[in-house]
């Protein structure tokens, strides 16, 4: 059976160049064209060298293929991606260009007017776990954020369940991958290293993202949820810890409501081949290069708080791996493929 030819949009950032990563021991895929403004003409592996094996001519557009990644900033990929659409490909967006429904609600959090508004409507969110049969089904994929992967994993059990009050807050740390690889003075060295820094308390762009596809999951509620990011000195990963007040009575009291919390998340879950619910709580390095999710519930007994620690590597279950986890579902491959690999400890 003939592979499918793949093409890259933007392999030069730190997302695109995870995919291609990733997508180099796919079986069922080819990756056909890569494309980078910034590198128009290199060769693939001497303009990244960890990519060698990848024997490609970086290009300025992408040729015709069966299936697009666009990793470009938020509010460059509506283009390339309908027109990748229009030549009858699929597409996931690794940008904020297609998660949110409203238009206006992209143009109050991007400053900027969507170019294809219609497409919102068509637009699937990409959160696997939750969305795989609307996936599956999908030409066009918005692939999460890496906060709200994090942060919605954690909390979809209790919400869905109705075992909370509607207040919720995210506290995040992520790795500086995440700022991308444009060069800015919060991520330069002197300046990020041996410091943690808090941003975004007016509001980050994540927090529409994280209140639409929760506020889904509990229509009937009204939500008043907190993000507050956090930026550490390391490459990568995302901790999130997720705060919400237990309804009364939902649970027993004590340890037994512990281990209902657990076997509740556990349930959930069970069967997901990338989203495991630990015994203790998890640490960043322990998802590091890996498509896994790992999520520690438990409760604050003193103060009757749900308290879920939810981990990933955001540049991989925040970005590229659950792109491909995406991709596999949208072309009828297993889930998993290309994508069973541990993570790098320590």
């Amino acid at each position: 059976m003939a592979k499918v030819n793949v093409g890259i949009i933007n392999v030069t950032g730190y997302i695109g160049m995870e995919v291609a990563r990733l997508l180099y021991n796919h079986p069922k895929v080819k990756l056909a064209t890569v494309t980078g403004r910034s590198a128009k003409g290199q060769k693939l592996g001497e303009f990244l060298p960890h990519l060698t094996g990848i024997d490609l001519t970086i290009e300025a557009e992408l040729d015709k293929v069966d299936f697009a990644f666009s990793a470009l900033p938020h509010g460059e990929n509506v283009a390339p991606i309908v027109a990748a659409l229009e030549k009858g490909a699929k597409a996931v967006d690794l940008s904020a260009d297609f998660r949110l429904n409203d238009a206006a609600e992209y143009q109050k959090w991007y400053k900027i007017t969507h170019s294809a508004p219609t497409y919102l409507k068509e637009a699937v969110y990409g959160l696997t776990e939750l969305n795989r049969e609307k996936i599956a089904k999908a030409r066009l994929v918005a692939n999460p954020g890496c906060y709200p992967t994090s942060a919605i994993l954690a909390i979809a059990p209790a919400l869905k369940e109705g075992l909370i009050e509607p207040d919720i807050i995210f506290d995040s740390k992520s790795g500086i991958s995440g700022a991308g690889r444009t060069l800015t003075l919060n991520t330069h060295y002197a300046e990020a290293n041996e410091n943690v820094s808090v941003y975004a308390l007016d509001g980050h762009r994540h927090l529409p993202e994280i209140v639409q596809e929760l506020q889904k999951l509990a229509p009937k509620s009204k939500l008043s949820v907190t993000f507050l990011p956090h930026l550490i000195p390391m490459n990568r990963g995302i901790l999130t810890s997720c705060y919400a007040i237990l309804k009364a009575g939902k649970l027993a009291e004590g340890d037994k409501g512990k281990q209902q919390i657990a076997k509740l998340y556990r349930d959930f879950y069970r069967g997901e081949p990338f989203v495991k619910v630990v015994n203790v709580p998890p640490q960043t390095k322990q998802t590091l290069g890996s498509n896994l999710c790992l999520l520690y519930p438990t409760i604050d007994i003193r103060t009757n708080r749900l308290i879920v620690i939810s981990c990933i590597d955001n540049l991989v279950k925040g970005g590229a791996g659950q792109a491909i986890q995406n991709m596999n579902l949208m072309l009828g491959f297993p889930e998993t493929m290309g994508l069973d690999m541990l993570a790098v400890y320590p």
